[in-house]
């Protein structure tokens, strides 16, 4: 019997064999760790800098709840000194500005006038300028400066509110207005004493030029005035803001 100090032969042989193995499973082991780390520490490095992302993000939050708090205060400070006198003033001024800027509805007797290009035939036989017998912007700015100066309320064009910084605008044989295009016959309403806005209306120069085209041989342009016992203004409820070219920088 063999002594039990001393192993077989063969196991030594199995022993020799798996070593080599061993040795390559762990050279492998050890390459992708390292691959995956990119040569950092996989456990504590990571929970590492995640606990210092943690305690960075919380001193930013605490500085910046910090800095809320005191605009907070300097709000609340700034509205107690300008006072509920203040303040009401300003109001009145805003609810003062909003009628005459033609932010609210408006309704009342009116006078109602009607331009139209003349007949297509009519300006085919026309031998003289084909722009006489067509409406332009300048006809109806001239209706409704007319109106304006009679003293209206409120004027629209084909229902659009007019209001101080409305264009009119003339594009082929269209008016946009209000960045919308429109076709004649155009609509003008005024809202205000029938009697100074036809008067206004009859005598305005521009307006009368206009009226001599009226009756050109085969057909002119069309001229309607009717007064309306009532009619309604809607409020403007398109943008307000400016649009304005700027000066180039060198």
């Amino acid at each position: 019997m063999p002594s039990p100090s001393h192993s077989s032969p063969g196991r030594r042989r199995a022993w020799r064999a798996a070593t080599p193995v061993v040795v390559l499973l762990s050279g492998a082991l050890f390459a992708v760790s390292a691959e995956q780390s990119d040569g950092f520490d996989l456990r504590g490095g990571r929970l590492t800098d995640l606990a210092s992302v943690v305690r960075a993000e919380r001193d930013e939050a605490g500085d910046l709840t910090t800095q809320v708090a005191a605009l907070n205060a300097e709000v609340e400070a700034l509205s107690t000194s300008l006072g509920d006198r203040s303040v009401g003033r300003v109001q009145d001024e805003i609810a003062t500005l909003v009628d005459p800027a033609g932010l609210t509805e408006k309704s009342g007797p009116a006078v109602q006038v009607t331009l139209d290009d003349a007949s297509m035939e009519a300006r085919l036989a026309y031998e003289g300028d084909p722009g006489d017998l067509v409406v332009h912007q300048q006809d109806i700015q001239a209706v409704a400066n007319a109106m304006w100066n009679a003293g209206a309320v409120a004027v629209t064009i084909q229902g659009q509110r007019l209001i101080s910084t409305t264009g009119i605008k003339c594009e082929g044989n269209q008016v946009t207005l209000h960045g919308l295009p429109y076709s004649p016959p155009y609509v003008i309403v005024g809202i205000g004493d029938p009697a100074r806005l036809e008067a206004e209306l009859g005598t305005d120069p521009i307006l009368a030029t206009y009226r001599d085209y009226t009756d050109i041989p085969g057909g002119g342009v069309s001229w309607e005035m009717t007064p309306l016992e009532s009619a309604v203004a809607p409020a403007y409820d398109g943008l307000l803001d400016l649009t304005y070219a700027t000066p180039m920088t060198d």
